[in-house]
């Protein structure tokens, strides 16, 4: 017994010394200046999951699962290099990757900006789907490797239904959904789409079909019957997406290396994401002497801690937006607030103490909501109190509605031999029960009682967008909308990202709009030693585990898939 032990306190030492060794020698290189060389390259890899912003861990996150690509990293370095003389252009890499229509609509305006600056964009990949092609169509020239895995297909929306599996479990929902377009309560209440979601839906991917084949016919000159006509093709080789006008030229990434280099060079000179993303905004002459905070809201709402669930993923704390939120609201220094939200919702009570925070800001000083991907649901409601409401115009957003449920799991007990007994006292003892459904009179009350916190909802969405209820009611229901489309119809202030964000910011402010402004950061990174002693170790360590399991092991399935496929086109 002893020596397990004197063995285990010698393992934990031991792990403990090279995380300590590990993580000294990550802040040791963080602190170092970059030297950024003159005619380099910055080349940006887009693979893998790509966050608004970082995820709870920090560098502890990059020692225990790798260091995920943002879109606030993504811009922050194509701002810098736009204004940077020593940066020549941008080589994209793009491969299967997690990010948004609507993020990817802000890179394409950052690349757009660097072109107008005279710096040329290239994009390089060796796997392509349509939905990563709209980023690579704003590149000036768009090269494939010659044996590139090229997929052009329409667009669907495929809903996952578990009706019949609670069915067969024996777990009876009592779910009440307001209302009709509300399709994600459809997860569990039905084993299709509903006609409402359907709807909904298809507006909406007539919307997204609209504006991304517009702006791809703009980007490559390719009419939308020449890309339809690709689409029924779906497959093929990376010398016929050439010949099609998909892409520029086939090239293996070490001749596109060969064909950028300047004539006196032995080599190209490139800078990583990383490492330009230590180079400092003021050294640009970006920043000012009036400060702006940028408040980053991502993942589900609920919990009081943001942090990461090694299943669904992040999750946004009420107490840890409020924190910061009121951190810069309090700063006397921070003369406005832009409030970058990503999330399709998730708990009413949390998003209600967002929301409050989010009012009190705007009593006090410009608070600007700059929606991402997506600000819907719980999204939107910690959105709208803002001073202006901003979206991409392929933010999906709106989705006001509601779902609240318990769930009768006594046949799933019976299953398995689990009995429950109870003794009460007082009425309604047993309202929440998992044992039985809901009486008649308990469901008028759970009903009644879920439209009334709907409907004071409702009204203050009304009042605050400048709507009647009856105007906002259209609008709500669980409709979703596209940035565009909410703009339109008032649940929106106007189109725009975090560049526009920024400058409705400095204007509310009265800060002259040619003045640069120190942007601060909220939450703020801490360092190596920081972190220890704040105990985030156990988020880097679910940042890690949720890798594992969204990525990586998905990656591998997608390689057993593909391995069958070869094995069934070879055999005899």
């Amino acid at each position: 017994m002893k020596t397990l032990l004197l063995s285990f306190l010698g393992t934990l030492l031991a792990l403990i010394v090279l995380v300590v060794l590990v993580g000294g020698g990550v802040a040791i290189k963080a602190s170092q200046k970059p030297k950024i060389e003159d005619r380099s390259w910055l080349v940006i890899d887009l693979y893998g999951e790509i966050l608004e912003y970082n995820p709870p861990g920090g560098v502890m996150g990059k020692i225990t699962g790798g260091e995920p690509e943002t879109l606030h990293r993504i811009l922050g370095n194509l701002e810098k290099a736009h204004h940077d003389e020593r940066i020549v252009g941008v080589i994209l890499k793009i491969a299967s990757n997690g990010a948004g229509l609507a993020g990817m609509q802000e890179i394409r305006g950052e690349l757009q900006k660097l072109r107008e600056a005279g710096k040329r964009i290239y994009g390089w990949s060796d796997s392509i789907s349509m939905r990563h092609y709209y980023l690579a169509a704003a590149c000036d020239e768009f090269y494939l490797a010659p044996q590139a895995d090229v997929t052009f297909t329409g667009i669907a929306v495929t809903s996952t239904h578990l009706r019949g599996a609670l069915e067969k479990l024996g777990i009876k929902p009592n779910l009440h959904k307001i209302k009709d377009y509300k399709a994600a309560a459809e997860l569990i209440m039905r084993d299709d789409m509903s006609p409402a979601a359907k709807e909904n839906r298809q507006w909406m991917l007539d919307e997204i079909w609209e504006m991304v084949f517009a702006d791809i016919s703009t980007d490559r000159g390719l009419s939308e019957e020449d890309l339809t006509a690709a689409m029924e093709r779906a497959v093929f080789s990376a010398a016929e997406a050439v010949e099609r006008g998909l892409a520029d030229e086939l090239l293996y990434w070490d001749e596109l290396e060969d064909r950028l280099k300047q004539e006196d060079d032995d080599e190209l000179r490139t800078v990583s994401q990383s490492r330009y993303a230590q180079v400092e905004r003021k050294k640009l002459d970006l920043d000012g002497d009036a400060k702006i905070a940028i408040v980053h809201a991502q993942g589900s709402i609920g919990g009081r801690e943001t942090r990461v669930d090694p299943l669904f993923g992040l999750m946004m704390g009420h107490e840890s937006v409020v924190s910061d939120l009121r951190r810069a609201r309090e700063d006397e220094d921070i003369a406005a607030i832009v409030f970058r939200v990503d999330s399709g919702g998730g708990e009413s009570l949390a998003s209600d103490l967002i929301a409050h925070e989010v009012a009190r800001c705007a009593a006090e000083k410009p608070i600007i909501c700059s929606m991402v991907n997506v600000a819907a649901s719980g999204g939107y409601y910690i959105a709208y109190p803002a001073t202006r409401v901003l979206g991409d115009p392929m933010t999906i957003t709106g989705s006001i509605g509601s779902i609240t449920a318990k769930f009768n799991t006594k046949g799933l007990r019976d299953k398995l031999g689990i009995t429950q007994d109870s003794v009460t006292k007082g009425p309604m003892a047993l309202f929440w029960s998992s044992d039985r459904d809901f009486t008649e009179e308990e469901w008028a009350r759970f009903t009644d009682e879920h439209w009334r916190s709907f409907n004071d909802w409702l009204a203050d969405v009304a009042e605050k967008r400048g709507l009647s209820f009856e105007e906002a009611e259209k609008l709500a229901h669980g409709r979703v909308w596209t940035g565009r489309q909410a703009v339109a119809n008032g649940l929106l202030d106007e189109q725009g990202g975090l560049d526009r964000a920024v400058a409705l910011a400095k204007e509310l402010a009265e800060i002259p709009a040619d003045d640069g402004v120190e942007l601060v950061h909220y939450p703020e990174e801490k360092d190596f030693i920081a972190e220890i002693l704040g105990g985030d170790f156990s988020a880097a360590v679910d940042w890690a585990v949720y890798r594992l399991i969204r990525e990586d092991l998905a990656e591998t399935w997608n390689l057993l898939l593909r391995q069958a496929a070869l094995q069934e086109v070879t055999a005899p």
